[in-house]
């Protein structure tokens, strides 16, 4: 009785340690978890629906940056505009110092 009792407690724990243990290995995956997508933003979402979102990405090496209009819905995800990402360096008249002489 004592070694059925063993075998099912260690049996729960090992099924209690997957989720953790596949949490792991799509950190490992994906290479380093956050710091690989550390880059890409969500620009803003509106909602046009109880389902339906139109969200604005920027994703892309930091050379070559696109911002992309996606329509989401809870069975798909489209492209609907993709255009290049502004400067992150604007030189706006109101950015600049100031200066009076």
């Amino acid at each position: 009785m004592t070694q059925t009792l063993i075998t099912v407690a260690a049996f729960v724990l090992l099924l209690a340690m997957v989720p953790m243990g596949i949490k792991w290995l799509q950190a490992r995956a994906v290479g380093g978890g956050a710091a690989s997508g550390a880059g890409n933003k969500v620009l803003s979402v509106v909602a046009v629906g109880p389902q339906q979102r139109v969200v604005t990405v920027e994703v892309g090496p930091a050379h070559a940056r696109v911002c992309l209009v996606l329509g989401v819905t809870a069975q798909s995800v489209a492209c609907l505009h993709t255009m290049p990402a502004p400067s992150t360096v604007s030189q706006s008249p109101m950015a600049a110092p100031m200066t009076i002489t």
